[in-house]
């Protein structure tokens, strides 16, 4: 019964040594001497120009909503393409409704103007 499991832990371990492992070498390793330069925020090499609680424009929101949009679509087809053969008539409505579903949003981020660039 536990054998069934050795792989998964054996997964999460080599997960966590590849992510955990840079960052113990990187602390061991490099030097450590802070100055106000180093501690000073910045932008891109310059002071920072605003305040960072400014507000976000819209649009940023709704490029967020299409990419939820798209990957979610992605996200659901890759699998029920695999198996679209098994689950027959009722898997191949219920995909045509989710795309519906996505195509409402879609057509709502191109009235909003979401895809023009300006």
């Amino acid at each position: 019964m536990l054998e069934n499991y050795f792989p998964i832990l054996l997964f999460i371990f080599v997960g966590l040594a590849i992510g955990l492992g840079p960052i113990i070498l990187g602390t061991l390793v490099s030097p450590n001497k802070p100055n106000q330069a180093k501690n000073s925020p910045f932008e891109c090499g310059f002071e920072a120009f605003e305040d960072a609680r400014m507000k976000f424009d819209v649009r940023y929101y709704l490029v967020a909503i299409l990419f939820i949009i798209f990957d979610l679509e992605i996200t659901f087809l890759f699998p029920w393409a695999v198996v679209i053969d098994q689950i027959g008539m009722f898997g191949f409505i219920a995909m045509v409704i989710f795309l519906a579903i996505l195509v409402v949003g879609f057509i709502y981020e191109w009235k909003k103007g979401a895809l023009d660039w300006e």
